[in-house]
């Protein structure tokens, strides 16, 4: 193999391991034969960027390669290169040659590839290779966690609100579903253990549960304050009322100061949701109504009554 070892990894001469890393990693997910079944040179591309890698990713065996001490299949050069066999630079580099069972790749002792495939490219590969082994040396029957399971829950305002526990069928088994209070709209819980089981021994699956909120006919929210527009009429706006309202937890009475505005607020301290580190408010916006039909007396007052400045534009 006279090829030159950076230009097989599409890399400089001057390229950091972590380059050299990250370039091998792209190479060797592009051509793995089990992703390349179809392909009858992804096994031989797959063979030259790893044996590339052996070299010039190790950076004993790279000093040497730069100095022209051993050439592109790790032989050394000059006295000596003529005996290659197992020693300290032939082989592949995979540690056991390449067998022409399976899907051509047999040993993996003295490469360590976990260290360049993460855990969910190596989960690809459970079959196909001989003696229960995967392609690099993993166990077939190795034990993986199951499937996690999506679900959809609706609730009402209020039971989102205040929480609320609900029995629900998950995969054919009946189970108690606490929605802690102050639970918002798209909000997801995680029940662990009830999605899918497991494979080989490995851990169940987990359920996990978006929990979708009904509106309500008046509250709204913002966080866990609730918000809430309270109709007034002009009368009690004029000369201040006490009036009972709604909460999320019961009817309280609040006072409507005299000549009090529409887009006034008030604020009902600890009436809000209250979540396990934080208790949310009411807020009441003011809203003065006036009757939709003709009314004698209002008619009168307004007669009566001076105009005043409301605009200061």
């Amino acid at each position: 193999m006279n090829k030159d070892l950076y230009q097989v990894l599409g890399v400089s001469k001057t390229a950091s391991e972590a380059e050299i890393k990250s370039a091998y990693r792209k190479l060797a997910r592009k051509y793995h034969p089990d992703l390349n079944k179809d392909d009858a040179g992804a096994a031989e591309k797959f063979k030259e960027v790893s044996n590339a890698y052996d070299i010039i990713g190790n950076a004993e065996k790279r000093k040497k390669y730069d100095n022209n001490e051993i050439d592109a299949e790790g032989k050394p050069t000059g006295f000596g290169a003529g005996f290659s066999g197992s020693g300290a630079y032939g082989g592949n580099p995979f540690g056991g040659g390449f067998r022409a069972s399976g899907n051509g790749f047999g040993g993996s002792e003295g490469f360590d590839f976990s260290s360049i495939f993460d855990s969910d490219f190596f989960s690809q590969f459970t079959g196909g290779a001989q003696g229960g082994e995967n392609p690099f040396g993993g166990r077939r029957n190795a034990a993986r966690k199951g499937q996690d399971i999506a679900y959809n829950m609706r609730v009402s305002f209020l039971e989102a609100a205040n929480g609320v526990e609900k029995q629900v069928n998950l995969g054919g088994k009946s189970v108690n579903v606490k929605i802690p209070a102050g639970m918002q709209n798209g909000q997801t819980l995680r029940l662990k253990g009830l999605g899918n089981a497991g494979l080989n021994g490995g851990a169940a699956g987990d359920a996990l549960i978006t929990v979708n909120v009904e509106e309500h006919p008046y509250f709204k929210n913002e966080g866990l304050n609730i918000l809430l527009d309270l109709p007034i009429s002009v009368v009690e706006a004029i000369k201040g009322a006490k009036i009972t309202v709604p909460t999320i937890r019961g009817k309280v009475a609040v006072t409507i100061p005299p000549y009090s505005s529409s887009g006034e607020k008030l604020r009902l301290k600890g009436q809000g949701m209250k979540s396990k580190t934080a208790q949310g408010d009411e807020i009441i916006n003011l809203q003065i109504m006036l009757p939709k039909n003709k009314n004698n007396s209002i008619d009168d007052a307004a007669g009566k009554m001076e105009n005043y400045a409301v605009r200061s534009f």
